[in-house]
Protein backbone atom coordinates (compact mmCIF):
# COMPACT_ATOMS: atom_id res chain seq x y z
CA UNK A 1 0.00 0.00 0.00
CA UNK A 2 2.97 2.28 0.59
CA UNK A 3 4.65 1.99 -2.65
CA UNK A 4 0.98 2.77 -4.41
CA UNK A 5 0.68 6.03 -2.59
CA UNK A 6 4.23 7.06 -2.86
CA UNK A 7 3.67 8.70 -6.16
CA UNK A 8 0.48 10.68 -5.52
CA UNK A 9 1.94 12.26 -2.41
CA UNK A 10 4.71 13.55 -4.82
CA UNK A 11 2.39 14.79 -7.42
CA UNK A 12 4.18 17.84 -8.99
CA UNK A 13 2.41 20.96 -8.25
CA UNK A 14 2.87 23.09 -11.70
CA UNK A 15 3.54 20.05 -14.01
CA UNK A 16 7.13 18.55 -13.00
CA UNK A 17 8.73 17.08 -15.79
CA UNK A 18 6.28 19.01 -18.12
CA UNK A 19 7.70 21.99 -16.92
CA UNK A 20 11.18 22.08 -18.33
CA UNK A 21 11.89 20.84 -22.00
CA UNK A 22 15.02 20.43 -24.02
CA UNK A 23 18.39 18.27 -23.66
CA UNK A 24 19.52 17.23 -20.92
CA UNK A 25 22.65 20.04 -20.99
CA UNK A 26 20.17 23.13 -21.74
CA UNK A 27 16.66 22.83 -20.06
CA UNK A 28 14.39 25.98 -20.76
CA UNK A 29 11.55 26.11 -17.71
CA UNK A 30 8.48 26.11 -19.75
CA UNK A 31 7.26 28.64 -17.14
CA UNK A 32 9.46 31.07 -16.84
CA UNK A 33 9.13 31.04 -21.07
CA UNK A 34 6.00 31.78 -21.00
CA UNK A 35 5.75 34.27 -18.45
CA UNK A 36 8.28 36.34 -20.13
CA UNK A 37 6.46 35.87 -23.45
CA UNK A 38 3.42 36.92 -21.69
CA UNK A 39 4.90 39.91 -20.24
CA UNK A 40 6.56 40.84 -23.55
CA UNK A 41 2.96 40.89 -24.94
CA UNK A 42 1.67 42.89 -21.80
CA UNK A 43 4.65 45.54 -22.05
CA UNK A 44 4.16 45.85 -25.75
CA UNK A 45 0.28 46.88 -25.83
CA UNK A 46 0.99 48.77 -22.48
CA UNK A 47 3.93 50.70 -24.43
CA UNK A 48 0.88 50.97 -27.49
CA UNK A 49 -1.90 52.76 -25.17
CA UNK A 50 0.97 55.47 -23.72
CA UNK A 51 1.15 56.18 -26.89
CA UNK A 52 -2.27 56.15 -28.82
CA UNK A 53 -4.58 56.19 -25.62
CA UNK A 54 -2.71 58.08 -22.68
CA UNK A 55 -6.50 57.81 -20.67
CA UNK A 56 -6.34 54.20 -20.22
CA UNK A 57 -3.79 54.63 -17.40
CA UNK A 58 -6.32 56.98 -15.12
CA UNK A 59 -6.59 55.27 -11.74
CA UNK A 60 -10.67 54.74 -12.42
CA UNK A 61 -9.99 52.54 -15.54
CA UNK A 62 -7.84 50.39 -13.93
CA UNK A 63 -9.95 50.01 -11.02
CA UNK A 64 -12.54 49.19 -13.47
CA UNK A 65 -10.52 46.65 -15.70
CA UNK A 66 -9.20 45.34 -11.75
CA UNK A 67 -12.89 44.87 -11.35
CA UNK A 68 -13.84 43.19 -14.95
CA UNK A 69 -10.40 41.51 -14.01
CA UNK A 70 -12.41 39.86 -10.82
CA UNK A 71 -15.50 38.43 -12.39
CA UNK A 72 -13.55 36.73 -15.38
CA UNK A 73 -10.70 35.31 -12.48
CA UNK A 74 -13.19 34.27 -10.07
CA UNK A 75 -14.97 31.89 -12.72
CA UNK A 76 -11.10 31.19 -14.38
CA UNK A 77 -10.45 30.09 -10.65
CA UNK A 78 -12.99 27.14 -10.55
CA UNK A 79 -12.79 26.12 -13.95
CA UNK A 80 -8.94 25.27 -13.19
CA UNK A 81 -10.47 23.08 -10.48
CA UNK A 82 -12.48 21.47 -13.44
CA UNK A 83 -9.73 21.33 -15.98
CA UNK A 84 -7.00 20.41 -13.45
CA UNK A 85 -9.01 17.53 -12.33
CA UNK A 86 -9.41 16.47 -15.98
CA UNK A 87 -12.85 17.77 -16.67
CA UNK A 88 -14.61 20.87 -18.86
CA UNK A 89 -16.95 23.19 -17.84
CA UNK A 90 -19.09 24.77 -20.30
CA UNK A 91 -22.10 25.69 -17.83
CA UNK A 92 -20.59 27.94 -15.68
CA UNK A 93 -21.95 31.53 -17.37
CA UNK A 94 -25.11 29.71 -17.31
CA UNK A 95 -24.93 28.76 -14.18
CA UNK A 96 -23.71 32.73 -13.39
CA UNK A 97 -27.12 33.99 -14.98
CA UNK A 98 -30.15 31.25 -14.07
CA UNK A 99 -28.11 31.76 -10.19
CA UNK A 100 -28.50 35.21 -10.63
CA UNK A 101 -31.65 35.68 -11.60
CA UNK A 102 -33.73 33.01 -9.01
CA UNK A 103 -31.62 35.32 -6.09
CA UNK A 104 -33.01 38.58 -7.38
CA UNK A 105 -36.33 37.51 -7.95
CA UNK A 106 -36.41 35.71 -4.13
CA UNK A 107 -35.27 39.33 -3.30
CA UNK A 108 -37.99 40.95 -5.02
CA UNK A 109 -40.82 38.59 -3.97
CA UNK A 110 -39.29 38.80 0.05
CA UNK A 111 -37.71 42.52 0.01
CA UNK A 112 -34.79 40.96 1.57
CA UNK A 113 -31.34 41.97 0.94
CA UNK A 114 -29.85 38.75 2.07
CA UNK A 115 -32.01 36.04 0.98
CA UNK A 116 -30.78 36.44 -2.33
CA UNK A 117 -26.78 35.78 -1.70
CA UNK A 118 -28.36 32.85 -0.41
CA UNK A 119 -30.64 31.67 -2.74
CA UNK A 120 -27.58 32.68 -5.33
CA UNK A 121 -24.94 30.33 -4.05
CA UNK A 122 -27.41 27.53 -3.22
CA UNK A 123 -28.44 26.91 -6.41
CA UNK A 124 -25.11 27.85 -8.71
CA UNK A 125 -23.52 24.94 -6.13
CA UNK A 126 -26.95 22.76 -6.84
CA UNK A 127 -26.22 23.09 -10.71
CA UNK A 128 -22.29 22.26 -10.06
CA UNK A 129 -23.80 19.50 -8.13
CA UNK A 130 -25.77 17.75 -10.66
CA UNK A 131 -22.58 18.48 -13.51
CA UNK A 132 -20.46 16.50 -11.15
CA UNK A 133 -22.95 13.51 -10.38
CA UNK A 134 -23.72 13.03 -13.60
CA UNK A 135 -19.54 13.55 -14.95
CA UNK A 136 -18.39 11.53 -11.95
CA UNK A 137 -21.18 8.88 -11.13
CA UNK A 138 -23.10 8.75 -14.19
CA UNK A 139 -19.70 8.19 -16.40
CA UNK A 140 -21.09 11.12 -18.56
CA UNK A 141 -18.59 12.74 -20.88
CA UNK A 142 -18.35 16.12 -19.72
CA UNK A 143 -18.27 18.33 -22.77
CA UNK A 144 -21.63 17.07 -23.46
CA UNK A 145 -23.02 17.37 -19.75
CA UNK A 146 -21.88 20.80 -18.91
CA UNK A 147 -22.95 21.66 -22.95
CA UNK A 148 -26.81 20.50 -22.09
CA UNK A 149 -26.54 22.16 -18.93
CA UNK A 150 -25.23 25.66 -20.99
CA UNK A 151 -28.27 25.35 -22.54
CA UNK A 152 -30.76 24.42 -19.98
CA UNK A 153 -29.97 27.24 -17.63
CA UNK A 154 -29.43 29.67 -20.14
CA UNK A 155 -33.43 28.97 -21.50
CA UNK A 156 -34.45 28.63 -17.92
CA UNK A 157 -32.87 32.19 -17.29
CA UNK A 158 -34.78 33.52 -20.60
CA UNK A 159 -38.32 31.68 -19.59
CA UNK A 160 -37.86 32.90 -15.68
CA UNK A 161 -37.31 36.04 -16.55
CA UNK A 162 -39.51 36.95 -19.97
CA UNK A 163 -36.38 39.19 -21.20
CA UNK A 164 -36.80 41.43 -19.22
CA UNK A 165 -34.26 43.05 -16.15
CA UNK A 166 -34.93 42.05 -12.37
CA UNK A 167 -34.22 45.17 -10.04
CA UNK A 168 -36.53 45.36 -7.59
CA UNK A 169 -34.67 44.21 -4.91
CA UNK A 170 -33.70 46.15 -1.66
CA UNK A 171 -30.89 48.33 -2.56
CA UNK A 172 -28.81 47.14 0.91
CA UNK A 173 -27.67 44.43 -1.48
CA UNK A 174 -26.12 46.78 -3.56
CA UNK A 175 -24.53 48.87 -0.99
CA UNK A 176 -22.49 46.32 0.72
CA UNK A 177 -21.03 44.46 -2.18
CA UNK A 178 -19.97 47.28 -3.39
CA UNK A 179 -18.01 48.63 -0.16
CA UNK A 180 -14.69 49.64 -1.56
CA UNK A 181 -11.21 49.39 0.77
CA UNK A 182 -8.55 51.43 0.17
CA UNK A 183 -10.39 52.49 -3.05
CA UNK A 184 -11.20 48.91 -4.48
CA UNK A 185 -13.81 47.44 -4.81
CA UNK A 186 -15.30 44.20 -2.44
CA UNK A 187 -15.23 42.31 -5.60
CA UNK A 188 -11.03 42.96 -6.06
CA UNK A 189 -10.52 41.71 -2.71
CA UNK A 190 -13.22 38.82 -3.07
CA UNK A 191 -10.99 37.27 -6.44
CA UNK A 192 -7.97 37.56 -4.37
CA UNK A 193 -9.17 35.95 -1.44
CA UNK A 194 -10.42 33.44 -3.82
CA UNK A 195 -7.19 32.74 -5.49
CA UNK A 196 -4.86 32.59 -2.62
CA UNK A 197 -7.49 30.28 -0.51
CA UNK A 198 -7.66 27.82 -4.33
CA UNK A 199 -3.98 27.73 -4.77
CA UNK A 200 -3.70 26.66 -1.24
CA UNK A 201 -6.03 24.03 -1.53
CA UNK A 202 -4.63 22.82 -4.74
CA UNK A 203 -1.00 23.28 -3.71
CA UNK A 204 -0.73 22.80 -0.35
CA UNK A 205 -3.74 20.32 0.95
CA UNK A 206 -4.16 16.31 -0.06
CA UNK A 207 -7.04 17.27 -2.05
CA UNK A 208 -5.16 19.60 -4.32
CA UNK A 209 -3.11 16.58 -4.50
CA UNK A 210 -5.89 13.96 -5.56
CA UNK A 211 -7.12 16.55 -7.67
CA UNK A 212 -3.87 16.40 -9.47
CA UNK A 213 -3.98 12.77 -9.26
CA UNK A 214 -7.19 12.21 -10.76
CA UNK A 215 -6.52 14.84 -13.62
CA UNK A 216 -3.06 13.35 -15.14
CA UNK A 217 -4.10 9.76 -14.56
CA UNK A 218 -7.70 8.82 -13.15
CA UNK A 219 -6.77 4.72 -13.48
CA UNK A 220 -3.28 5.27 -11.49
CA UNK A 221 -5.27 7.06 -8.96
CA UNK A 222 -7.84 4.78 -8.67
CA UNK A 223 -5.48 2.19 -7.91
CA UNK A 224 -3.81 4.30 -5.26
CA UNK A 225 -7.20 4.35 -3.49
CA UNK A 226 -7.92 7.99 -4.50
CA UNK A 227 -11.70 8.65 -4.30
CA UNK A 228 -11.70 9.46 -7.82
CA UNK A 229 -15.74 9.50 -8.18
CA UNK A 230 -15.83 11.98 -5.09
CA UNK A 231 -13.20 14.32 -6.07
CA UNK A 232 -14.02 14.89 -9.44
CA UNK A 233 -17.49 15.47 -8.34
CA UNK A 234 -16.50 17.95 -5.89
CA UNK A 235 -14.65 19.90 -8.75
CA UNK A 236 -17.46 20.64 -10.41
CA UNK A 237 -19.55 22.25 -6.92
CA UNK A 238 -16.85 24.38 -6.51
CA UNK A 239 -16.83 25.66 -10.08
CA UNK A 240 -20.76 26.20 -9.34
CA UNK A 241 -20.28 27.93 -6.26
CA UNK A 242 -17.95 30.35 -7.52
CA UNK A 243 -20.06 31.03 -10.42
CA UNK A 244 -22.84 31.93 -8.10
CA UNK A 245 -21.17 33.87 -6.53
CA UNK A 246 -19.74 35.73 -9.38
CA UNK A 247 -23.36 36.00 -9.93
CA UNK A 248 -23.41 38.03 -6.40
CA UNK A 249 -21.16 40.27 -7.56
CA UNK A 250 -21.95 41.07 -11.26
CA UNK A 251 -25.22 41.46 -10.43
CA UNK A 252 -24.50 44.47 -7.58
CA UNK A 253 -22.10 46.21 -9.78
CA UNK A 254 -24.97 46.25 -12.67
CA UNK A 255 -27.92 46.58 -10.73
CA UNK A 256 -30.10 44.18 -11.86
CA UNK A 257 -30.06 40.35 -12.96
CA UNK A 258 -31.03 39.16 -16.23
CA UNK A 259 -30.41 36.16 -18.79
CA UNK A 260 -28.12 38.39 -20.76
CA UNK A 261 -25.43 38.05 -17.52
CA UNK A 262 -24.10 35.40 -19.78
CA UNK A 263 -22.79 36.79 -22.76
CA UNK A 264 -21.61 35.25 -25.74
CA UNK A 265 -17.70 36.60 -24.60
CA UNK A 266 -17.20 35.49 -21.24
CA UNK A 267 -16.98 31.86 -21.58
CA UNK A 268 -14.57 32.51 -24.17
CA UNK A 269 -12.55 34.93 -21.59
CA UNK A 270 -12.95 32.06 -18.91
CA UNK A 271 -11.43 29.63 -21.33
CA UNK A 272 -8.34 32.30 -22.53
CA UNK A 273 -7.50 33.02 -18.78
CA UNK A 274 -7.05 29.64 -18.02
CA UNK A 275 -4.95 28.30 -20.66
CA UNK A 276 -2.69 32.02 -20.87
CA UNK A 277 -2.61 30.69 -17.35
CA UNK A 278 -0.92 27.38 -18.12
CA UNK A 279 -3.83 25.58 -16.95
CA UNK A 280 -3.81 22.67 -19.29
CA UNK A 281 -6.92 21.13 -20.93
CA UNK A 282 -6.05 17.87 -20.49
CA UNK A 283 -5.66 17.61 -16.39
CA UNK A 284 -3.58 17.27 -14.11
CA UNK A 285 -1.54 20.35 -14.27
CA UNK A 286 -1.77 24.22 -13.30
CA UNK A 287 -2.38 26.85 -11.10
CA UNK A 288 -5.59 28.86 -10.03
CA UNK A 289 -2.88 32.15 -9.27
CA UNK A 290 -1.98 31.58 -12.69
CA UNK A 291 -5.18 31.14 -13.67
CA UNK A 292 -6.21 34.82 -11.91
CA UNK A 293 -3.19 36.16 -13.45
CA UNK A 294 -4.39 35.15 -17.10
CA UNK A 295 -7.58 36.44 -16.02
CA UNK A 296 -5.96 40.63 -15.31
CA UNK A 297 -4.28 39.62 -18.92
CA UNK A 298 -7.05 38.78 -20.79
CA UNK A 299 -9.19 41.50 -19.20
CA UNK A 300 -6.43 43.88 -20.33
CA UNK A 301 -6.10 42.72 -23.62
CA UNK A 302 -9.79 43.74 -24.16
CA UNK A 303 -9.75 46.67 -22.69
CA UNK A 304 -6.71 47.54 -24.21
CA UNK A 305 -8.43 46.65 -28.15
CA UNK A 306 -11.48 48.63 -26.99
CA UNK A 307 -9.90 51.38 -26.43
CA UNK A 308 -7.81 51.34 -29.68
CA UNK A 309 -11.31 50.94 -31.33
CA UNK A 310 -10.73 47.31 -32.38
CA UNK A 311 -14.57 45.71 -33.54
CA UNK A 312 -15.68 43.51 -31.14
CA UNK A 313 -15.78 40.25 -33.30
CA UNK A 314 -12.33 41.35 -34.27
CA UNK A 315 -11.24 40.89 -30.60
CA UNK A 316 -12.85 37.59 -30.91
CA UNK A 317 -10.81 36.66 -33.23
CA UNK A 318 -7.78 38.04 -31.16
CA UNK A 319 -8.91 36.07 -28.46
CA UNK A 320 -9.53 32.93 -30.44
CA UNK A 321 -6.35 33.09 -31.58
CA UNK A 322 -4.68 33.07 -28.44
CA UNK A 323 -6.52 29.99 -26.99
CA UNK A 324 -5.48 27.83 -29.70
CA UNK A 325 -1.66 28.92 -29.57
CA UNK A 326 -1.26 28.56 -25.90
CA UNK A 327 -3.23 25.21 -26.22
CA UNK A 328 -0.59 23.92 -28.87
CA UNK A 329 1.98 25.28 -26.39
CA UNK A 330 0.80 22.85 -23.71
CA UNK A 331 0.57 20.15 -26.15
CA UNK A 332 4.29 20.71 -27.59
CA UNK A 333 5.44 20.71 -23.71
CA UNK A 334 4.08 17.34 -23.11
CA UNK A 335 5.29 15.79 -26.39
CA UNK A 336 9.14 17.45 -25.55
CA UNK A 337 8.64 16.19 -22.12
Amino acid sequence: MTAELTPLTKQPETGGATDRIGRPGFRIDVNTLVLAALCAVVLGLLFTMYVEAPTFFRVNNLINILVQASIVGILAIGLSFVLIGGGIDLSMPATLALSGVIGAICMRDMQSAWIGPVVMLTAGTAIGAFNGYAVAYLRMAPFVVTLATMTVAGGAAVWITGSQSISDYPLEFEDFFLFRFLRLPLSVWLFAACALIAAFLLNRTMFGRYIRAVGFNPAAASISRVPVSRVLCLTYVIAGFLASLTAILLIARLGSASASLASDSLLLDIISACVIGRVSIYGGVGNPLQAALGAVAVTLISNSLNQLGVSYFASLVIKGGIIVLFVYLDRFVRRSA
